[in-house]
């Protein structure tokens, strides 16, 4: 299975992060990979992750394309959720069920993705692993442009995260 962490491990601890998410996007998920996204924050209780407004991720004005901002709400969701799930150090799976999206203005700047549910997330992994049937749990994703106004939301986001235990492969 590909697994972008053994090719970056001569990086610098501070793009590490950005490396694999990138790498996953180019093998799993090429749109992702076109939108450029930088991973600024990755902990256990928090994903940051930003991406450029530029013309590849602009709308007829200016401003940045709806699915760009799902693509960034996706990100800064799943890389906690991979996080974590690596960190259990079990082959689970991961899924987003629902996607709800609120926009509030339009993005005319970098947009920073930020996700503060690793609490949350990190429970739902335990339970996954613990009973091996799918769990679901609604994840917030809140879009800001610091470079516009540091903390005002331009979206918000609600993204069903449904993981589940794979079942061991016979050999």
């Amino acid at each position: 299975m590909f697994n972008p962490r053994n090719l970056v491990k001569v990086l610098p601890e501070g793009m590490r992060e950005t490396a694999i998410l990138r790498l996953f996007g180019f093998a799993k998920i090429p749109m992702l990979f076109l939108a450029s996204p930088k991973v600024l924050a990755l902990t256990s209780e928090r994903a940051e992750v930003r991406i450029p407004l530029n013309r590849m991720t602009q709308n007829h004005l200016h401003s940045m394309y709806f699915g760009v901002l799902a693509i960034g709400a996706d990100c800064a969701g799943g890389i906690i959720a991979m996080k974590l799930i690596e960190d259990a150090g079990e082959d689970v799976s991961l899924i987003f069920g629902e996607f709800h999206a609120k926009f509030l203005k339009r993005a005319e700047g970098d947009v920073h993705f930020i996700c503060e549910e690793g609490r949350a997330v990190e429970a739902l992994v335990k339970k996954a692993i613990e009973t091996g049937e799918r769990h679901t749990l609604p994840v917030k994703v809140v879009a800001t442009v610091p470079s516009k106004s540091e903390s005002e939301p331009v979206a918000e986001f609600t993204l069903h995260l449904s993981l589940k235990k794979r079942a061991k492969k016979r050999g």
